[in-house]
């Protein structure tokens, strides 16, 4: 099921992307970027509880944010499409929150597909 959430979810950001532009998109795509952690960590722990993924995959975003102001990954994103699009190149405070949102989507999804179906 998470690998399923994963795959929909880099379709989403890429139809996003593909038909929106300007501020949606973008930070469709921040929101989008939590959602898919929320989905790759819950497939490396499938037992952990929506909360702890959704934690996890919230900090992981603002940790790679934030490292965007040591110059580090614009450098490597100049040199490979892969990092540009997992570490990105610039900060931009505004992501933060949209992190936060996409966390929130993430766990919601999580918390009810763990939910027992009621007799």
């Amino acid at each position: 099921m998470a690998a399923v959430a994963a795959a929909v979810t880099v379709a989403t950001g890429l139809a996003v992307r593909a038909g929106g532009d300007g501020v949606f998109a973008k930070y469709a795509g921040s929101a989008l970027y939590t959602v898919l952690l929320c989905a790759l960590l819950t497939l490396c722990a499938p037992r952990a509880r929506p909360i702890t993924v959704a934690g996890a995959a919230l900090a992981l975003s603002w940790a790679v944010e934030l490292l965007q102001l040591t110059g580090a990954p614009a450098d490597l994103s100049a040199h490979s499409t892969a990092a540009r699009l997992v570490l990105g190149s610039t900060f931009n405070a505004p992501d933060l929150f949209w992190y936060a949102v996409g966390a929130a989507a993430g766990w919601g999804v999580h918390a009810g597909v763990r939910r027992p179906a009621a007799p």
